[in-house]
């Protein structure tokens, strides 16, 4: 039924959905809200006992079982220590559950809103939990999700790119010099730094982190992989070289209270940015036959998107020789 990879959740009706939840033994009271996701759905679910849950039900062949169920000890692993990362929920001794052909899992409903990241104390606060999260990540590797590198995600996005055909043909040559200008010197960062891969969230942006009275906890560990522990913090930093060296302070004074830092990997900032906004284009257009894809994102492939790519890398290959941030 999921296996329609142009309509991945054509079938995924609200009474699929609520007949997913009640083969578990969660009976929904036929409330359901769409949460924002494109790579997977989410939706929050009202049961009877008016209790609430949040059902993920995950893009079909993106991730494996033993990758899903990976993720889920590594959330587990972060709860028990008390580290505030939102966990999915064991139902009959499991985490990952399938119904008609779609794998998902239920988590606790957890509120919150975005944090200050104009506020020190906040990215302080910030900083001591992702400090305890790599604290526990540097402990072992994973063995089945992906790491993230100049490889996974710079040559493997730069070679599906260039042969689906969605580059305009006018633009091609100065995309493809353009790209293997910037990955060179990506590859010349990662190669010169050497850091040590760790598991990681992998996709530590404010999205990503609800604040609540009692501080912040972490959502959506979808992308955890193995990488640079510097992956988790550079996306948290925003604004001119003076403002970001300044929440780049706030965010080590408290990271280092429970794990060390290699400053040396604040040369991988840049370079990190530069996989990233290769790797969305690619993300973009290893969907776009999924409906919700051209809807949100209609600018996605014209002629102007992928001139601003070629300026916005030539930017970042630029930005790669600059000093990197201290702190």
């Amino acid at each position: 039924m999921a296996s329609d990879r142009s309509r991945p959740y054509e079938d995924l009706t609200p009474d699929a959905v609520l007949d997913a939840l009640e083969s578990i033994g969660l009976r929904g009271d036929g409330r359901l809200l769409a949460l924002n996701s494109y790579e997977n759905r989410v939706y929050q679910a009202s049961l009877e006992d008016d209790s609430y849950v949040v059902a993920k039900f995950y893009r079909p062949e993106r991730w494996s079982d033993a990758q899903i169920l990976e993720e889920h000890a590594f959330g587990a692993e972060l709860a028990e220590r008390e580290i505030p990362v939102v966990a999915p929920t064991a139902v009959g001794g499991r985490t990952l559950h399938e119904y008609a052909g779609y794998r998902f899992a239920v988590y606790p409903r957890r509120g919150g809103r975005p944090p200050e990241l104009e506020d020190e104390a906040v990215l302080e606060w910030i900083g001591r939990f992702l400090g305890r999260i790599h604290a526990v990540g540097a402990t072992r590797p994973f063995k089945v999700r992906p790491v993230l590198n100049p490889g996974t995600f710079g040559a493997e996005p730069r070679a599906w790119l260039l042969a689906s055909g969605m580059i305009p043909e006018d633009l091609e040559n100065t995309w493809v010099t353009t790209v293997d200008l910037a990955l060179r010197g990506v590859e010349t960062r990662f190669a010169q730094i050497g850091a040590k891969a760790i598991r990681l969230h992998g996709d530590c942006h404010a999205g990503n982190i609800l604040w609540t009275h009692d501080g912040p906890h972490f959502v959506d560990l979808d992308d955890a992989r193995m990488g640079p522990a510097v992956q988790d913090l550079w996306m948290l930093l925003a604004g001119d070289r003076e403002t970001a060296t300044r929440q780049l302070k706030a965010l080590l004074d408290g990271y280092r209270q429970f794990h060390d830092f290699a400053s040396e990997e604040l040369a991988l900032v840049e370079p990190l940015r530069t996989l990233r906004l290769l790797h969305y284009s690619y993300w973009l257009a290893r969907r776009w036959d999924d409906p919700a894809f051209p809807a949100a994102f209609p600018w996605f492939g014209t002629q102007r998107y992928w001139q601003d790519r070629i300026l916005e890398l030539r930017e970042q290959t630029s930005a790669m020789d600059d000093e990197p941030l201290s702190a």
